[in-house]
């Protein structure tokens, strides 16, 4: 809820533009502006809009740098060359021609005026409270936009948006289905179950010998062990050049003093809360009620303050913060709605607030801790400002180093002696690799890096690689110390581990076997000797982590029509599982603030539904053609 709250704080317009400085938002009409030249490639065609190979892949480049932020060191470039990622990116800019054509068609505007307005009203655009043309200009040039693109983006990403809302506009599940989905969702049932699983058959399975050596000719593929390499290499890298790299006192200083707003930290809060919910769009009579519920809890937290966490806990429907308490942790202006913004930056520590509206609900708000801003001295950011400038050294450095490491390995291909001792690297040994490389050597984890060393050239003319760029500033060239041919692991070695699966194997189809004739019994209103039903317990759909979706899922399909009912299920570890269902309990008065969540739910869920149907409607429509030889693969940076 926390962040639910900052991401609403925001506004609906400044998460679009966000966006539009962060993510790619190539629409109908704005390519334009981009020259690509007489013969890009088109990848696709929408109604005669071209989505060219250029924009496709700059799209697809800053895609790549947005997964590389959010994964850091985990990222892997080659998810990008993968068919079903390379079509949801082309399916994103088909979905953004399709829409904003037909708020083309349907006659959404945005008048210049307006647009205007709304980009002078975004406080990232601001400076001292005013919009701040060079501000605007230098963090739109900083993604390498003109201000005509960016408008052009803006104009038709706020006209997409209004076409997307006026589709569900006025949308609702009628009363009578919210009610039945969410008494079926609170609806309980009392099950036993019995598991037969594949020990409880070995004792009666024989393995023929002959048998297993059938087996290992039948499934010789699964023993293949691929050509390896182990490989020698040298590495030349930003973090390895970094600490050789030199910093003065006087570049500290001068840094800092450049800078000094990076080291000015805000004032900043801690607050607990506890939120009484009202839903968007609620009545007068749903408000009322969740006020009167706030008052009550705020009487019982003026009686005794001590009580307000465990008040919190029982009663608060943040669930991202009731469980502790109410702890919302520390925050700077700027990062709550204003209403609760407003209320928790007047408070002294330990107060707690009256009622607080916001559009969320009602909150209770306790301030625990105030961290006074100010500036942060030079001595205590030293290392930081040390780091950085070592890091920029390294980086200007590793640019000077790049070309001779890169010349020096092609140029005398036939050893890493030379670029070793020209560049001062170590020259490192790998364990053993094959072609799609090993989590033991990450560095070496690159499909170009790889595919060089499993080359002729590599392995016949004992050439050395090519210098690839495995990471972000990260150069690394190979040569092939000893390769292994691909090879089978030999029966000898494998017959006690297959004689083993064919008898779990075997057993597992016996138990499924009498599990699903002891649940045909059963259904006929028969009994099934040997089995153990363990003891009864309560249900509910909200029971999947014990019990695991698909057999919720198999329970509550139950016909219940007449009890006892049964199912089945194979368990996908081995065996087969039986449940008895014996008893269902329907739901008591649900909570008015669980129907409201359902009710949310539902709508939602109604919404994304109608919302897929439309966007389906459109593109069955449109003359849509994918030239798929042309995405080829990403370029990996």
């Amino acid at each position: 809820m926390l962040e639910v709250i900052r991401e609403r704080a925001q506004g609906l317009i400044v998460k679009i533009i966000l966006a539009l400085i962060t993510i790619p938002f190539a629409l109908w009409g704005v390519d334009s502006y981009i020259r690509h030249g007489d013969k890009a490639d088109v990848v696709a065609k929408v109604d005669g809009q071209q989505i060219t190979r250029p924009e496709f892949d700059r799209t697809l480049k800053e895609q790549q740098g947005q997964m590389r932020a959010m994964m850091g060191a985990k990222f892997d470039p080659t998810l990008l060359d993968r068919p079903e990622v390379r079509q949801s990116v082309l399916d994103g800019l088909v979905q953004q021609r399709l829409l904003a054509a037909e708020a083309d068609r349907v006659g959404f505007n945005m008048p210049d005026l307006l647009l205007a307005a709304i980009i002078a009203d975004i406080p990232e655009f601001q400076q001292d409270g005013k919009f701040s043309q060079a501000l605007y200009e230098k963090m739109v040039g900083a993604q390498d936009m003109t201000p005509t693109v960016f408008e052009a983006r803006l104009r038709q990403n706020l006209l997409i948006q209004q076409l997307r809302e006026g589709l569900v506009y006025g949308l609702n599940m009628p009363r009578t289905i919210e009610d039945t989905v969410a008494r079926l969702a609170e609806q309980k049932r009392e099950i036993s179950q019995a598991m037969l699983l594949p020990e409880q058959f070995m004792a009666q399975i024989r393995i023929n010998p002959a048998d297993v050596r059938a087996y290992y000719d039948t499934h010789k593929e699964e023993f293949r062990i691929p050509e390896q390499v182990r490989l020698d290499y040298v590495a030349l890298s930003v973090s390895d050049l970094a600490p050789q790299m030199a910093v003065s006192d006087e570049e500290v200083r001068k840094y800092y003093d450049e800078h000094r707003a990076q080291y000015q930290e805000p004032e900043q809060r801690r607050a607990s809360h506890i939120l009484i919910g009202v839903a968007a769009g609620a009545g007068a009579a749903e408000k009322a009620a969740a006020r009167a519920k706030a008052e009550q809890i705020l009487k019982e937290i003026g009686q005794s303050p001590v009580k307000f966490e465990d008040l919190a806990r029982k009663n608060s429907q943040d669930p991202g913060s009731a469980a502790k308490g109410g702890d919302l942790g520390f925050f700077p202006r700027g990062a709550m709605v204003k209403p609760f913004e407003d209320a928790a930056f007047a408070l002294k520590g330990g107060e707690i607030s009256g009622l607080v509206q916001s559009d969320f609900g009602f909150h209770i708000i306790k301030l625990t801790a105030i961290r006074h801003g100010g500036n942060r001295e030079l001595n205590e950011a030293r290392g930081e400002i040390e780091q950085e400038l070592k890091k920029q050294k390294a980086a200007q450095k590793f640019a000077e180093l790049a070309e001779t490491f890169s010349n020096i390995v092609y140029e005398q291909s036939d050893s890493l002696k030379p670029a070793a001792e020209a560049l001062k690297l170590k020259i490192q040994s790998s364990p053993w690799i094959g072609k799609n490389g090993t989590d033991v050597a990450p560095l070496l984890n690159n499909p170009k890096l790889l595919q060089a060393a499993f080359s002729d050239e590599a392995l016949k003319l004992k050439r050395n690689t090519e210098a690839v760029e495995v990471a972000p500033n990260t150069l690394v060239a190979a040569r092939v110390a000893e390769y292994k041919a691909a090879s089978y692991r030999p029966f000898e070695e494998l017959n006690v581990e297959l004689s083993k699966r064919m008898l779990r194997e075997q057993a597992d189809a016996l138990a499924v076997k009498q599990g699903k004739d002891a649940l045909a019994a059963l259904q006929k209103g028969g009994a099934a000797a040997g089995l153990r039903w363990g003891a009864p317990i309560m249900i509910t759909r909200q029971d999947a982590s014990s019990l695991g979706r698909d057999v919720l899922n198999q329970i509550f399909r139950a016909d219940v029509g007449k009890l006892p009912a049964y199912v089945g299920i194979e368990n996908p570890k081995g065996g087969y599982l039986l449940i008895r269902v014996s008893n269902v309990v329907a739901a008591d008065a649900i909570d008015p603030a669980k129907m409201k969540l359902y009710a949310g739910q539902m709508s939602q869920a109604l919404m994304q539904e109608y919302s897929s149907a439309y966007l389906a409607s459109l593109k069955q429509k449109a003359d849509i053609s994918v030239a798929k030889e042309k995405l080829g693969k990403a370029e990996h940076q």
